[in-house]
């Protein structure tokens, strides 16, 4: 069951940080400067390189180390709050005795030490997977295969369409049934038919991956690799691209179940639902065309290449449970080739952050009762409240928008509602089975409780109080159909949030992260659902069209930015959260600038409070990325690369000019012509 929450803007990918305090340096930020000035590189010019100029320095003081991909300031706090502070959490649980059955405390230290089990992980081989593999075996014909994939969907294992339970797009009160496209293993279509030399290399590595994958698991099958690329690319072929799916008009079509089953009659989907537990009579479907194309494809396919490549899902699916080999190839491809990340963690960090990936809430509770005051939720408040105003402000300043539709804006922008730090009610997970010896086990039955807590919701009033990160996330995000931005306590530490910095730092950081997610309520997918969060037009026609035409600008400036070479940034993936970062900024400049009440503080370590803002903004992306993880979220990540993000908006921004004193001939400076102003 895919995750209910795709439609979620979030502030970036969530990836993972460290270093170890003590408990009383944790909570006593008076002694961090609020920006670092050694971070600079004086050689380079702020007006012609911003992040060079503003991060050089750090860039220089910090390589990525062998176990990351990339490395920055959402990586460093992840890892704090992981591998440091979820770390001694963990560690106290374990040395309690006699935990009680069903308790956080009980699955949490229990599932730790089954993934620190290596003996008994090695000792079961595969053993744990043997089941799955004889019903796989056992498939004759294209509806035993719905039903066999069916009932692995549950625990996770992918195939080329799925299920997913969010609100409905225009009903958001009420849960429904999704069905959408999957099972690509490369992650998006790009991979399978780009024909430059380092995405034909990852290709050629898949099929050497899997070939050795399946040798080591001593499975029979002649030439697997090259057999599953080739049937992807067919897949690949019929699906929307990563572009196409951001369209939420394109991708709503709500139909009876039983039409939604003719559109692929020869995939038994009643019998793929059945094993789901999935019990609707409606579904919303993303893409027609696309089942009617693989319903012809399956037809055509031998049935022993599709058991061929659902015993591949279910053996990448559980790669990381299995005995060493398995693991460690699994990481090399996906991790070395892919993201270009040399050394993986070692047991301990991975059990932390597995541990943290199956129980992330009951670990939240435990993380945010120690590490996140009271006072910082009442602060972030005010600072939710004064980027609303300012944005209302912003809204009547528009020559775009006629009053009919600026009026509809400020009834959504007041409708906002946020939650910060963690949820007000903490579900109860004590019917997840753990075992201290059986982490295979464990994992399929956090999967199971995970699928079933999901398709109970079909047809229910919607949990307008869920949450859809655990309070240690270092993230953010917007919900359209809840028209709500939500703020985890991870995020709300140094170098986002710091009580004890000057107020231009926090605005060009948290502040700014606040106007981001505001801003995804109106950017070009955002703004399609109204101040109940249905996906219904709130806009007159001249207006959509104004609008658009700026978004559209927006998507070829960033269209026309080279990530690396013959890698372009794709601006009509990007736009929402490009628009959210143009956005963001501008709100949370004039916020600053409103709160002095006209009293400019004095300059700190020689710099104004408005190049101290620009400072806090570079800080929180400063970033060192592979070659290959660039490349990556290039093809796969609706953000752009973290050095884009600091620079792409700066030039749009005339404050940022006055700020630095930019020369027209600068850089980072273009013509009033070229500015783009939305939000």
């Amino acid at each position: 069951m895919k995750s209910a929450a795709f439609r979620v803007a979030a502030l970036a990918l969530v990836v993972s940080l460290a270093g170890c305090k003590k408990e009383k340096e944790e909570t006593d930020t008076s002694k961090v400067p609020g920006f670092d000035v050694s971070s600079l590189d004086s050689a380079a010019k702020a007006c012609d390189d911003f992040d060079a100029y503003a991060n050089g320095g750090w860039k220089k003081k910090n390589p990525i180390p062998g176990t990351e991909s990339r490395w920055g300031a959402f990586g460093i706090l992840d890892k704090e709050n992981k591998e440091v502070r979820l770390k001694g959490i963990i560690e106290e649980i374990t040395k309690v005795q006699d935990r009680k059955k069903g308790t956080e405390e009980q699955q949490i230290a229990d599932y730790y030490q089954s993934f620190l089990d290596t003996a008994t992980v090695e000792k079961r081989a595969l053993e744990p997977l043997k089941p799955y593999l004889d019903k796989i075996n056992a498939v004759a014909s294209l509806k035993d295969l719905a039903a066999v994939t069916g009932e692995m969907q549950k625990v996770g294992v992918e195939t080329v369409i799925g299920f997913g339970v969010e609100g409905d797009l225009r009903n958001s009160k009420v849960n429904i049934l999704y069905q959408g496209q999957g099972g690509l293993s490369l992650g998006e279509r790009s991979y399978y038919d780009r024909t430059d030399s380092s995405t034909v290399k990852v290709r050629g590595e898949f099929v050497k991956h899997i070939d050795k994958m399946f040798s080591m698991a001593s499975f029979p099958d002649a030439n697997p690799g090259q057999t599953i690329l080739d049937f992807e690319t067919k897949v690949a072929k019929l699906q929307l691209t990563n572009v196409e799916l951001r369209d939420p008009v394109k991708t709503y079509n709500k139909m009876a179940f039983a039409d939604f089953e003719k559109l692929i009659p020869d995939f038994d989907q009643k019998a793929f639902a059945d094993k789901q537990n999935v019990k609707t009579d409606t579904v919303i479907v993303q893409n027609k065309p696309y089942l009617q194309n693989l319903n012809k494809l399956l037809k055509a396919t031998p049935i022993a290449t599709l058991k061929l490549y659902t015993k591949w899902q279910l053996l990448s699916r559980f790669a990381g449970y299995l005995p060493k080999k398995f693991d460690q190839e699994d990481f090399r491809f996906f991790s070395t080739v892919m993201r270009g990340t040399k050394q993986q963690k070692g047991r301990v960090e991975r059990a932390i952050r597995s541990t943290d990936g199956l129980l992330g809430m009951p670990l939240g509770k435990l993380f945010v009762k120690k590490y996140f005051p009271e006072e910082d939720k009442k602060k972030v408040s005010e600072m939710i409240e004064n980027v609303r105003t300012v944005y209302g402000e912003r809204i009547d300043k528009l020559t775009w928008m006629s009053d009919s539709t600026k009026t509809k804006a400020h009834k959504k922008l007041k409708a906002f509602t946020y939650k910060i730090g963690y949820p007000d009610k903490w579900k109860d997970y004590s019917t997840i089975e753990i075992a201290p010896d059986k982490l295979f086990e464990n994992v399929i039955s956090a999967s199971l409780f995970a699928h079933k807590e999901s398709v109970e919701k079909i047809g229910k009033e919607v949990d307008k109080k869920e949450w859809l990160m655990t309070p240690q996330t270092v993230n953010a995000y917007y919900n359209p159909l809840n028209n709500e931005v939500v703020f985890p306590a991870g995020i709300l530490q140094p170098p986002f949030y710091n009580r004890n910095a000057d107020d231009a730092i926090n605005y060009g950081g948290i502040i700014a992260v606040i106007g981001h997610e505001f801003t995804h309520g109106f950017d070009d997918q955002g703004s399609q659902f109204d101040d109940e969060g249905n996906l219904k037009n709130w806009w007159t026609a001249s207006d959509r069209a104004n609008f658009d035409k700026l978004t559209k600008r927006y998507i070829d400036y960033f269209s026309g930015i080279e990530a690396l070479p013959g890698f372009k940034i794709n601006g009509a993936l990007t736009i929402g959260e490009n628009v959210a970062d143009l956005g963001g900024l501008t709100l949370a400049y004039y916020a600053l600038e409103k709160s002095f009440n006209g009293k400019e503080p004095a300059p700190i370590d020689g710099f104004t409070w408005k190049q101290r803002f620009f400072l806090g903004w570079a800080q929180v992306w400063h970033m060192n990325t592979t070659d290959e993880a660039l490349r990556n979220q290039v093809q796969t990540d609706p953000h752009s690369p973290a050095r884009d993000r600091i620079n792409g908006p700066l030039p749009h921004l005339k404050e940022f000019q006055a700020a630095w004193t930019c020369g027209a001939g600068s850089k980072m400076i273009l013509p009033d012509s070229s500015r783009i102003v939305i939000w």
